[in-house]
Formats: C-alpha cells, structure tokens, sequence
C-alpha cells in the first residue's frame, strides 16, 4: 500500500499549490514574462500530478531573504510553485534574474513528483546570455552535450523549460 511517506504525487495536490497562483511576481507587473513548459517521465510521457518550484534573483540579481548581504528586496518574493495540469504541463510568471555572484542569470528548479524520493534539482539558463553562460562555473561544470537540457527557449511570451526526469534527453539534475 502507498503512503505519503513512501512516495511523492498525488499528496502534493493536498495543501501545496497556493492561493495566490504560481506567480513569483503579480500579474501586471512591468517585465513579466511566463516561464512554460511540461514534466516528462523516462517514457516521455507527461505527467500530470508533479509539482515545480523555483527560487531566483530579481533582475539585479538580489534576493528578498535576510541572508542576502545585500539587504532584502520588499516585494519581490523570489519563490515560485505551480502543479502540473492533467497535461503534464506547469506556468511560472516572473522575472528575468539579475547576475548573482558571477553566476549567469539562472532560476533554480526544483521538481517533484511520482516516483521520486526526494525532489530532483537543476537550473533554467536563458539562451541570450551567451558570454555569462560561458563563464558560468556551473554550467561549465555540464558536459558540452548535455547543457542544452538546462537552456530554456524563448517563445513568444517568455521561455519554455521542458523537464526530462529519465531517458533520451533527460534533464541535467544536481547533486544538492
């Protein structure tokens, strides 16, 4: 029998998603963009009950927390959460993220879902940062051939970051 314990999944519609909606910033906010895209198991199939989180820098690469050094940021939470629909899919409205300690602009991402433990966690790098992204340790740090599962492309009305968990194409994930 399953438990909350044993797995991640369908639990996470319990009390998880939050009322105000997977945003970062509000709706309206000057520079919003949406962050799309779709959770993929080893079998490319979507799936519909994960979740995704995200944790960035404002576009001047400051975090509203009490540890940055820097001072707070009021106002810009910097935490997004958005379940998937039934299609797999999952949206994040934000900000494009500043630099961060010599960093490229990055957002973290961490997913959750069926299956899986404990969450797996990997980074969204965006395509016109190509110097940044070239001097980023991190991202230097993935092999030449697997980088581009960590960069989003760009559409219309942001980026799109699909998530791999297994197989052909399966997104770089970190060791945290």
């Amino acid at each position: 029998m399953t438990t909350p314990s044993q797995t991640v999944g369908p639990y996470l519609a319990i009390g998880l998603p939050w009322e105000d909606g997977p945003t970062v910033v509000p709706e309206g906010t000057p520079g919003a963009l949406l962050i799309t895209g779709c959770v993929y198991d080893g079998a490319k199939d979507p799936i519909p009950d994960a979740m995704i989180e995200t944790w960035q820098a404002d576009p001047d690469g400051r975090f509203d927390h009490p540890d940055d050094p820097r001072g707070r940021v009021p106002g810009f939470r910097g935490f997004g959460r958005c379940p998937t629909d039934p299609e797999g899919r999952y949206r994040i409205l934000t900000l494009l993220p500043g630099v961060v300690q010599g960093q490229a602009p990055h957002i973290d991402v961490s997913v959750f879902a069926r299956g899986l433990l404990n969450r797996v966690v990997t980074r969204i790098y965006f395509p016109e940062n190509v110097e940044a992204n070239a001097a980023d340790p991190v991202l230097s740090a993935i092999p030449e051939d697997r980088r581009h599962t960590v960069i989003a492309e760009k559409t219309d009305e942001g980026y799109r970051f699909d998530v791999h968990l297994q197989g052909e194409g399966e997104t770089v994930f970190f060791d945290v």
